[in-house]
């Protein structure tokens, strides 16, 4: 039996910049399932993405979803795109065993906890306090960077991870320190600096965006409780989850975040075009 693609849209030119396209996944010309492709709204044409892909129950564990994901591959390849990026739902290890199996590697996983009714408190000695505006421009500055620095070692050229990061920064913060909605605090512990957080309470779920220990101060602990005050700031501002970004390999981080009870809602996987 032969699997192919078979347009069910006229390729989409989109608001965003971006192309799509639905195909249908056949088996000797029979419907079995469905692709969505697209290229990329930050990264552009040059990165396409499977915005989903879906296989009929009764054509499951065939190798249909294998066959498509390649011929999704080829068509990326047709377009000119030389990598190209994919969402996993948490609840679905087929999925992600695909996708592995297929060569895509997990880049980062969305993550969240729901907090509880009564905030934690911060050990003793340490509090949270607001960054000031000279501390904000460094702060900025270097996370930029670092941000910047966590997309190129997973796969993303330079030029593009920094102009990724700048856009983010500006779209995030159009007015800095002040931009509604957006916490910048300075944890201190016995009246020093050892860490500091961003932390967005303006959605429908509190985010954190940035935490950060100071090198000097790492392997203490204050990474702990960097969450245990954002998790206080978001129930006080309302909110009942917390939700979180974590790059793959950042392996202290993943430890820290899955001891404190957060769950993996999705992984982001990509794959070189070669």
């Amino acid at each position: 039996m032969t699997t192919t693609l078979r347009p069910s849209e006229p390729l989409q030119r989109n608001p965003d910049g971006t192309r799509s396209r639905r195909y249908q996944v056949c088996v000797n010309s029979r419907p079995v399932g469905a692709v969505h492709l697209g290229t990329h709204p930050v990264f552009g044409d040059s990165v396409a993405r499977i915005m989903s892909l879906t296989i009929e129950e009764p054509d499951r564990r065939r190798g249909r979803g294998t066959v498509a994901a390649l011929a999704a591959e080829e068509v990326a390849r047709g377009w000119g795109c030389r990598r190209i990026e994919a969402t996993v739902p948490a609840g679905s290890a087929t999925a992600l065993g695909l996708a592995t199996a297929l060569g895509y590697v997990v880049r980062n996983r969305n993550m969240d906890k729901p907090l509880g009714d009564t905030p934690p408190a911060l050990p003793e000695g340490s509090v949270g306090r607001p960054m000031t505006e000279a501390e904000f421009g460094p702060w900025t500055a270097r996370g930029q960077e670092e941000y910047a620095r966590n997309w190129t070692e997973r796969g993303v050229p330079e030029a593009e991870a920094r102009t990724k990061a700048a856009n983010d920064n500006a779209a995030l913060l159009p007015r800095g320190r002040t931009t509604e909605g957006m916490l910048f605090s300075v944890l201190e512990h016995r009246g020093t600096p050892v860490g500091t957080l961003w932390l967005a309470v303006n959605g429908e779920q509190a985010y954190v965006f940035d935490v950060r220990t100071e090198p000097a101060h790492r392997g203490r602990g204050h990474g702990r409780t960097l969450m245990l005050l954002a998790e206080a700031q978001a129930a006080a501002a309302g909110h009942r989850v917390l939700a979180l970004n974590v790059f793959a390999g950042n392996t202290p981080a993943e430890r820290l975040y899955d001891s404190l009870g957060y769950g993996t809602t999705r992984y982001s996987v990509y794959k070189a075009l070669v």
